[in-house]
């Protein structure tokens, strides 16, 4: 049961840090989030665990997070600004692939130890990383145009919970057959690869229905710049200028 707590906790860790970067950041935290979930979650993803029973990768709830603050930034900034931090994720994950693999190339001194290590994760991420960008593409600007059109269909706050469950769990669909397929497929036996397809969705489905509560909260937050853009224009004398003349 190590793992399944373990990963509630780290799930929760997520969720929060990602308020915390909105809290102090604004929207311009959300988009420094997706770009280092998006990833942190591609090098995690190298790592297979097993939890609840099953043959999972790591980094589900780290990746499912950039679903939750694209979410937050089509809910309060409008669609606009979601499918911009989609295309950062993307642009964050095409630069790490390139970097990584031109620094693989260099020659290690004789004192190295961290060509192999470096070698075992990142040499598998040109394939990763194709998944993963064609996954993570289909997949987020699925999410931010069901989001737009369930925001149409059921626009109350208190319905938030559909627009977030419902884009994020049809969307996580998407991404994990592309992804495990692109990524995986061949790699492994078909019914570990059946398990990891399975596992991994199910995981996102928790994890989509755990985010559920910190979008509400991100609702409710005001970040510190736009507290101090309205206090700004709350001081402003055109703003003054009505009780001067009382």
């Amino acid at each position: 049961m190590f793992n399944e707590f373990w990963g509630l906790g780290f799930a929760l860790l997520n969720f929060t840090a990602l308020l915390v970067m909105y809290r102090l950041f604004g929207r311009t935290g959300l988009f420094a989030w997706v770009a280092i979930s998006t990833i942190l979650a591609n090098i995690q993803v190298t790592k297979t665990i097993e939890i609840i029973g099953l043959t999972a990768t790591l980094g589900n709830s780290l990746y499912a997070s950039t679903f939750l603050a694209t979410d937050i930034l089509n809910e309060k900034y409008g669609r606009k600004d979601a499918q911009k931090a989609v295309w950062l994720g993307f642009s964050s994950l095409v630069i790490m692939m390139i970097a990584m693999q031109f620094a693989l190339q260099f020659q290690p001194a004789e004192s190295d130890f961290a060509q192999g290590a470096l070698a075992t994760i990142f040499g598998l991420i040109p394939r990763i990383a194709l998944g993963s960008m064609i996954a993570y593409i289909a997949s987020q600007l699925l999410d931010v145009h069901i989001f737009t059109l369930l925001k149409k269909l059921f626009p109350k706050d208190s319905q938030f919970w559909i627009r977030n469950n419902g884009s994020t769990m049809i969307s996580q669909l998407l991404d994990t057959l592309i992804f495990t397929v692109i990524a995986f497929y061949g790699t492994f036996p078909f019914n570990v690869w059946l398990q990891i397809f399975i596992s991994t969705y199910i995981l996102k489905f928790i994890v989509a229905a755990l985010d559920t509560p910190f979008g509400y909260l991100a609702k409710k937050i005001t970040p510190q710049e736009e507290k101090q853009v309205d206090k700004c224009l709350n001081s402003s004398p055109m703003q003054r200028q009505p009780e001067l003349r009382k």
